[in-house]
């Protein structure tokens, strides 16, 4: 096996991520390594495509015979429009942000709600048959909502804003009660009554709104410590502070907590699944990138020996500056 970095020959395969901005993913260190540790003759790049050049991008990566790629913002619903297949999910939910070229045919899937129920198995919970309290109706939030009631969740409490997403939330709900065997139902968000109820009755809270992300990082979706009862699990999609508000909150009154971080470990990994066939080494990946999503070691070593390689293979200098005492 190859321990420093991948060879790119003839035989070699190509993904990547599409969208803009993408120079800040995490997902070519994430995806490359795990080639690398399970010596697949495969690349993964970014190429940052704002969505007027979509369909031409769509249509070059076709010719190419590409072997799949990721979709991001602003690129995950119009995308649905330039391929031949959508999975069930990505049907239900209305956006993919992960393409696999099957012998020739370009199907989209949507695994960031795979990712979601993932990581709460990760985080040592079962919620099938049982009740959930979901944030939020932008993309993120539909994703988790639609697998959720797939995989099984019984209930689903949606609480948005009354205003422009307003219409997609009771939209979400109407599509779960209409394909899946879960109860949905859309509230007000400033529906104190209301809320409270539902997180009495729920197994699980998520929160899929940009409440409490950096650098707003002092706002909270709930209102009132009190609606946390010890028994309920809290989760949080941002990751960005590693512990919101809300969770710092839900902690203080014994509940059961975990952020967004493995959502996008495992959202990554059932697309890595998906090109290859193989199972992503997630404990592996997990120690290398994810035990501090912004600055660790592990990455330093990582693009320390990305660099050696470069400056191996051109003639070129290439150097690594940080602030790493």
């Amino acid at each position: 096996m190859n321990d420093t970095f991948p060879v790119i020959d003839g035989h070699t395969k190509l993904t990547g991520l599409l969208g803009s901005p993408v120079s800040h993913s995490i997902s070519p260190l994430m995806h490359n390594e795990a080639f690398r540790l399970l010596d697949l003759n495969y690349v993964y790049l970014c190429f940052d495509v704002p969505e007027a050049n979509l369909a031409d991008t769509v249509k070059g990566l076709r010719c190419m015979n590409i072997a799949g790629f990721n979709c991001t913002m602003p690129d995950k619903t119009k995308i649905c429009e330039l391929i031949d297949d959508l999975s069930d999910a990505a049907r239900m939910i209305g956006a993919v942000n992960t393409v696999v070229n099957e012998n020739g045919r370009l199907v989209g899937h949507n695994t960031d709600g795979i990712g979601y129920m993932q990581a709460v198995k990760e985080a040592g919970h079962d919620i099938i048959g049982k009740e959930m309290t979901l944030l939020g109706a932008g993309g993120a939030a539909t994703a988790i909502a639609v697998q959720a009631a797939l995989d099984g969740v019984s209930t689903l409490h949606i609480f948005n804003r009354k205003g422009r997403s307003w219409e997609r939330a009771l939209k979400l709900a109407d599509t779960i009660n209409a394909n899946t065997s879960c109860k949905a139902a859309v509230s007000d968000l400033a529906d104190e009554a209301s809320l409270r109820q539902a997180l009495e009755a729920s197994t699980i809270l998520t929160n899929a709104t940009s409440l409490g992300m950096a650098p707003h990082a002092d706002t909270c979706p709930i209102p009132d410590a009190s609606m946390l009862r010890p028994e309920l699990i809290v989760s949080d999609i941002i990751y960005n502070p590693k512990q919101t508000r809300l969770l710092q909150m839900a902690s203080a009154n014994g509940c059961a907590t975990f952020n967004g971080l493995y959502m996008l470990l495992f959202q990554g990994a059932e697309a890595f699944r998906l090109w290859t066939g193989k199972e992503m080494p997630v404990e592996k990946i997990k120690k290398e990138f994810f035990s501090d999503p912004f600055y660790s070691k592990s990455n330093l070593d990582h693009l320390r020996r990305v660099i050696a390689a470069l400056n191996a293979g051109n003639g070129i200098s290439h150097e690594l500056i940080t602030d790493e005492k």
